[in-house]
């Protein structure tokens, strides 16, 4: 299962940015679809992500501020991101989860796209 990022780039402290990422291949089932970040000399840390379900679980640190969305038809996920701040300045990288066609686990990531947030 491939994962195609988009809509990085440079944003000014307060200001929006969405994400949006597509997953493509072999795919039966997408369980979980999300956004995790890393920035430079930390850990990677969870963002967002959203169930098959319906559900969303977002890291504390965006909670009001970031929004998941899912088109489960398109295997699409977005990330809106309002109210960003420095401290959002990272790379950002699109995960799935779920059965491939062959029933086989797949536990996929996108090649990141690099958010920053500077005046």
């Amino acid at each position: 299962v491939q994962l195609v990022e988009s809509g990085g780039g440079l944003v000014q402290p307060g200001g929006s940015l969405t994400l949006s990422c597509e997953a493509s291949g072999s795919i039966y089932s997408i369980n979980g679809m999300g956004w995790y970040r890393q920035a430079p000399g930390k850990e990677r840390e969870l963002v967002a992500i959203r169930t098959s379900g319906g559900s969303s679980d977002y890291g504390d640190s965006v909670k009001g501020r970031f929004t998941i969305s899912r088109v489960n038809a398109q295997n699409t996920v977005y990330l809106q991101m309002n109210s960003l701040k420095p401290e959002d300045t990272a790379v950002y990288y699109c995960n799935a989860r779920g059965y491939d066609s062959s029933w086989k686990v797949y536990d996929s990531w996108g090649q990141g796209t690099q958010v920053t947030v500077s005046s």
